[in-house]
């Protein structure tokens, strides 16, 4: 799930042929008689000092410890140059690095690592100020790799003890008026193949340039476009499309006229409002739309049959879903720059019940306007769950009218060392409490999104992370516990307290926190979720959106509880058969589950956190997310959850995690730990059904080859034995992630979303002729079996061209006129005897270019440029640009 392997950091020294030049910019120190910082202080340096983060080389030195992360560490340098000298000591700046700094190297300056990603700058005795354009540098060594530009955080925080803490302006983000993408102008560009780019001396990854990325469009978009096709075509495919006899269109936008036939209106309002958006509206005289629900046991739910004939267009369903379905692929069939339909017949069922999103609202918020638009996407595109992340270690995001310390404390980061008003800046945040990245659902909000989602077919899954990543309500419930001790009103404070006073168990969690879990061995704790849980369910029952399924989290819980006084009586002395303090997360989650089951809520969690629990002490429906990377052979505990007979829910990382990059380019924006490029090609290529057959033609992160192991293998101590699924047992479904440690605005989280979902809702609802069934039996894979033959990848491909030229000539201009900042493509280009040749992945949207002339052309056709070129898209109206980058000559 979230980040387990990340990558980043920095270091630098002097005597490295790459910072000569940094190194001999560096002023000779002034002497400077300082003083005791003052509030004034504070605010002059965080206008005055100018930051800059620099990677050095993502290659080990011999300062990086090779006793953590297997070795892996990079070297980068923070500048600091004041603008104006600095008179003030005493000041320290914090910030936000995602991996913990291993050591320093500074004559003035140390860092240490706080907690989870912040980090503290402190003086050294020898520190002698700035004099005015000096120039300070830190060397450092951080864990793991830096790849991508984005990994470092903006807002850094300076402040003294006893002084408002300010932001430094040189570190904060900005945004791009013409592509609304996030700058982040304190980072140096990354330019280094061997040492910004490469993970390790093994990396076969490609650095993407214009002319690759030119060589891999150009069979797509050199194919004619098949204008008959384009007019059928909508997403999801359907099972079957038979075009009539009768090849006159249908004059859809001349209005419609439904007629509901005992179909609740509420069940399809909201489908007939976008087929309105998209002109084609309600009116008296319409074309009859005739709606009715024919349920057999041979369908499934979701199921419908449309029918568009001259007279008439009838859709019957085998359940409201089906209708509202029906309509959407009315909808899907309209092109905005047509005003007929082809007559037709349409019979279609979707190949998984679940077909899921998921948004990490706790890590950074998301407004909601921005949910309720993604809803809207998603019911276009026959998605049907919404995995609503609403409590983390740096968020939470929903009232608790009863526990209002949960939104009061932990809903806002700020700068509060005590964390008895918000919580710590962690991710960049800033002190700004109503800052983008701040705030929570009131009920009302949330409530709101209930009905919205009910009304378009989808449920709400609400997740509240425990007993792991759950360090925003061990802070809040703290709070509260403190307040409630003050008034002496002991049985309050300790009601719902999370954590164990005397526990000095040390731990790290995957982000590097060492306060995040919830004690599993407290009474309150057990209180806390029970309570909780009977409040959110009385939220939803209010909204008419019944709270059915919850997803408790429970991955990536660290050691902790070892020292805890309450964990060693409870191992001393239980009826549960829980012995060994490893014992105790799974016990946690048997217990969280059993409890929900019987307030009537099903109970969900990620793969990591189910693995441990004993499924005789579980109920009988629960449902696993596997989110385990290929290349690590996470199809075998996939396959064991799914054995149980559990409804096992595909969340692979190395297709469906949208804060992943589009493309290999440190430029691009998003996280890398199990892959450095997700394209929508590449969720397009994904078979969830077959887990292990993607070894033969998909790379590991580091783009090498892997094998995928599918056979029987010997149970370690522990674990029950792993190998094929047992014959017939399917997967429940299929879910894309967003998950928002650096996606800090609305635009960025759409833009990592669109388009990729409409390739997530392909692969959740039609199964594609290439798709290689599932064997049973088990099996060997890598690029020698060739299980997937030459014959399926050329029907791939050729499904690929079309679906993307649909994408691109027909469903983008919708999402754009839906106001969703999606994706543009950069541009594929190639200079050949002078001429400028460009191509895109999605044929339809604009591409311009700007040679020596230094003036934005359209470009249409191979044409002579001088100079320099510099190429990008552009929307379809006009308002926004891609990402420009250089043509390789």
């Amino acid at each position: 799930m979230k980040i387990t392997n990340l990558s980043f950091i920095i270091a630098f020294s002097c005597s490295s042929s790459l910072l000569l030049n940094a190194c001999s910019e560096v002023k000779t120190p002034q002497a400077v008689e300082l003083h005791q910082a003052k509030q004034q202080d504070i605010n002059e340096i965080a206008d005055n000092l100018q930051v800059k983060f620099s990677l050095v080389t993502n290659q080990p030195s011999e300062h990086c410890d090779p006793d953590k992360t297997d070795g892996d560490c990079f070297t980068a340098q923070l500048t600091l140059t004041a603008l104006d000298a600095i008179k003030a000591t005493n000041w320290q700046i914090y910030f936000s690095q995602i991996t913990p700094i291993q050591s320093s190297q500074s004559d003035e300056f140390v860092i240490e690592h706080i907690n989870g990603d912040i980090h503290r700058i402190s003086m050294k005795p020898e520190y002698a100020g700035f004099g005015k354009n000096e120039a300070k540098t830190i060397t450092f060594y951080g864990s793991y790799w830096s790849l991508s530009e984005t990994d470092a955080m903006p807002n850094y925080l300076v402040t003294a003890p006893d002084l408002n803490a300010q932001v430094i302006k040189s570190t904060k983000a900005k945004i791009d008026p013409e592509t609304g993408l996030e700058i982040l102008p304190h980072v140096t560009p990354y330019t280094s193949v061997e040492h910004h780019f490469k993970r390790t001396e093994s990396d076969s990854t490609q650095w993407l340039t214009s002319d690759l990325l030119y060589q891999r469009n150009q069979a797509t978009f050199d194919a004619p476009l098949d204008t008959d096709y384009l007019a059928q075509a909508i997403i999801p495919t359907p099972k079957s499309v038979e075009l009539a006899d009768d090849k006159r269109p249908v004059a859809i936008k001349q209005g419609i006229s439904v007629n509901f036939n005992q179909v609740p209106s509420k069940a399809v309002n909201a489908a007939l409002e976008r087929l309105a958006t998209l002109g084609v509206k309600q009116v008296d005289n319409g074309i009859a739309v005739n709606l009715f629900i024919e349920a057999t046991p041979e369908q499934v739910n979701g199921s419908y049959k449309l029918s568009v004939s001259d007279d008439a267009i009838n859709i019957v369903g085998q359940d409201e879903a089906g209708v509202f379905y029906g309509l959407q692929s009315l909808a899907s069939l309209v092109d905005l720059n047509s005003d007929t339909i082809p007559q037709l017949t349409i019979i279609d069922a979707p190949l998984f019940e679940f077909r899921g999103m998921l948004v990490d609202v706790a890590r950074n918020f998301k407004s909601k306007d921005f949910i309720l638009k993604l809803l809207d996407q998603m019911a276009a595109y026959k998605l049907n769950k919404f995995h609503f992340h609403l409590a983390d270690d740096e968020g939470w995001r929903i009232e608790i009218p009863s526990l209002p310390e949960l939104t009061q404390i932990g809903s806002q980061r700020c700068f509060d060392i005590t964390e008895q008003h918000c919580l710590m800046p962690q991710l960049g945040a800033g002190i700004e409490t109503d800052s983008e990245v701040n705030g929570y659902y009131s009920v009302a909000d949330y409530q709101e999104i209930l009905r919205y989602a009910s009304a378009r077919h989808i449920q709400v899954i609400p997740s509240l992370d425990m007993p792991g990543h759950s360090r925003a309500a061990v802070k809040a419930m703290n709070a509260r516990f403190n307040t409630y001790k003050q008034q002496e009103q002991l049985d309050k404070a300790n009601e719902f307290l999370l954590y164990e006073a005397d526990d000095y168990t040390k731990y790290s969690s995957v982000q590097y926190y060492q306060d995040n879990t919830i004690n599993v061995c407290l009474d309150s704790s057990y209180r806390f979720v029970e309570h909780l849980m009977k409040e959110v369910q009385q939220i939803h029952q209010a909204a008419e959106h019944p709270l059915t399924r919850y997803h408790i989290g429970a991955d990536e819980t660290a050691g902790a509880w070892v020292e805890s006084p309450a964990c060693k009586a409870f191992l001393a002395n239980n009826d549960q058969g829980i012995t060994e303090a490893k014992q105790l997360s799974g016990y946690f989650v048997e217990r969280v589950a059993t409890m929900i089951a019987k307030l009537g809520i099903e109970p969900a969690a990620w793969a990591d956190g189910l693995e441990h629990t004993r499924v005789e002490k579980m109920p009988s429906v629960v449902q696993a997310n596997a989110w385990g990377p290929l290349m690590f052979g996470s199809h075998s505990q996939t396959h064991e959850l799914a054995n149980r007979q559990w409804q096992v829910v595909i969340s692979s990382p190395d297709a469906l995690y949208f804060d992943f990059p589009y493309e290999a380019d440190p430029k691009e924006h998003g996280y890398y730990w199990a892959s450095r490029e997700i394209n929508t090609e590449k969720v397009f290529q994904f078979m969830p059904e077959n887990l292990p057959i993607h070894a033969e033609f998909w790379t590991d992160r580091q783009n090498n080859p892997y094998e995928a192991d599918d056979t029987k293998k010997q149970a370690e101590s522990g674990h029950s034995e792993q190998g094929p699924l047992d014959q017939g047992v399917k997967f429940y479904g299929v879910q894309g992630q967003l998950w928002t440690e650096n996606t800090r605005s609305d635009d960025m989280a759409e833009h990592k979303i669109f388009p990729r979902l409409l390739a997530l809702a392909e692969r959740a609802w039609y199964k594609p002729k290439w798709a290689v069934d599932y064997n049973y039996q088990g099996a060997k894979y890598s690029q020698q079996s060739n299980v997937f033959s030459t014959q399926h990848q050329a029907l791939r491909d050729q499904q690929w061209q079309r679906f993307s030229q649909v994408i691109g000539s027909k469903e983008l201009a919708k999402v754009e006129a839906a106001d969703i900042a999606y994706r543009l493509p950069t541009v594929g280009a190639k200079i050949i005897d002078g001429k400028l040749h460009a191509n895109i992945a999605f044929k339809g949207l604009t591409i311009e270019y700007k040679d020596a002339s230094n003036v934005w052309q359209t470009y249409e056709k191979p044409t002579l440029v001088k100079g320099q070129v510099v190429v990008r898209a552009r929307t379809f109206d006009g308002k926004r640009v891609g990402r420009s980058w250089q043509v390789v000559q």
